[in-house]
């Protein structure tokens, strides 16, 4: 059971707000993005604003002056004041089939005397008939302690590393938030632990974010706009879940960005899809790839192997690549890609589909 004591971050595990990015971004993903269809099953109250907003991946905003009929309009969740009980709680399902978590990070952006004093996570692992209903019920106790109390401060990221050393996995989480207040952004950083077909020689989307894929790498991603977004599931809204990347001036640019596949495999077709991009597509792509023991190999590594040459592109579609249009993967196994961008511009999504080795 949470605590709820004052007991300040240990120096061990706090992480600042200027190294969080830093610190999880090449090695984790947010395993309860909304962007990979995570789900709010439950909340002890949410008065004043939602707790669906917790896992919208983009940065918080402050509408300052707009009320709604609750009161303040606030982009995070926000529950009534006086609460009786210990702590308020989210319980929330990961958008991936489970993961392995190993930072939490907590952003009271805007909540400034309203905001949490504190904060505790709990994970479980709870999968087959009606796991979600277990999970949000009373006396639910599968929960395990992942992240003791924590205070927090007012209108700021603030994020901890969690110990990984019992291996566990974790299908749903529960946030903690003690007394009451509010909460704009809850972000749980992990790796993901797929699910993959039984049969080996199946077809899988070995790219993508939920079987495990990540960018390890980019060029830049200068209007904030990650390319970690490449590997997400679906076609997005807009262009502002893609990736784009500033408007080069120099003779010869290209950008990049290096993909780790979620597991080693043979690539057997792959898609560029330039969806919402129409006057600012890329001109043409290419994509190499590697078979490497490190999670981020150099963009300049002399081990790529060129996979698709240089094709042209187009806006607002998909591009697929397979066939005739391949070339040194027959029988040839990689654990990393990289699309090449010619010069600059912007793409929604990049898939890689093959078999595991």
């Amino acid at each position: 059971m949470i605590q709820d004591t004052q007991t300040p971050p240990a120096p061990s595990d706090y992480v600042p707000a200027d190294l969080i990015d830093t610190t999880f971004k090449s090695t984790c993903i947010d395993l309860i993005s909304s962007f990979l269809h995570s789900s709010i099953l439950a909340t002890s109250d949410e008065w004043f604003a939602p707790a669906s907003n917790l896992t919208n991946p983009k940065p918080p905003i402050r509408r300052p002056g707009v009320f709604v009929p609750t009161g303040a309009w606030y982009d995070g969740w926000e529950t009534r004041r006086h609460n009786p009980a210990p702590y308020d709680w989210v319980v929330i399902k990961l958008g991936v089939a489970s993961g392995r978590v190993a930072g939490v990070e907590i952003d009271t952006a805007f909540f400034d005397g309203n905001h949490a004093e504190g904060v505790g996570v709990q994970g479980c692992y709870e999968v087959g008939d009606n796991a979600d209903g277990k999970v949000v019920e009373k006396g639910y106790e599968g929960w395990r302690e992942m992240l003791g109390y924590r205070a927090c401060g007012a209108s700021r990221r603030q994020a901890w590393k969690v110990k990984e050393d019992d291996g566990r996995e974790v299908t749903h989480v529960r946030l903690c938030m003690f007394p009451d207040g509010g909460i704009a952004r809850f972000r749980l950083f992990g790796r993901v632990v797929p699910v993959f077909p039984a049969a080996v020689g199946q077809e899988v989307e070995l790219s993508a974010a939920v079987m495990g894929g990540m960018v390890v790498g980019a060029s830049e991603e200068h209007f904030g706009s990650r390319a970690s977004n490449l590997l997400l599931p679906g076609k997005g809204v807009d262009m502002g879940d893609g990736w784009e990347t500033r408007r080069s001036r120099g003779k010869g640019h290209v950008d990049w960005v290096v993909v780790r596949l979620g597991a080693r495999g043979i690539v057997g077709r792959a898609v560029v899809d330039t969806a919402f991009y129409r006057g600012n597509f890329p001109r043409a792509m290419k994509i190499d790839a590697m078979d490497c023991e490190e999670d981020t190999p150099n963009a300049e590594d002399q081990r790529w192997e060129e996979v698709v040459g240089l094709h042209e592109l187009g806006p607002d579609r998909e591009h697929e690549y397979a066939g005739p249009n391949l070339k040194n993967v027959e029988g040839v196994a990689y654990t990393h890609l990289k699309l090449t961008i010619v010069p600059d511009g912007g793409v929604k999504r990049f898939r890689v589909f093959g078999t595991r080795t």
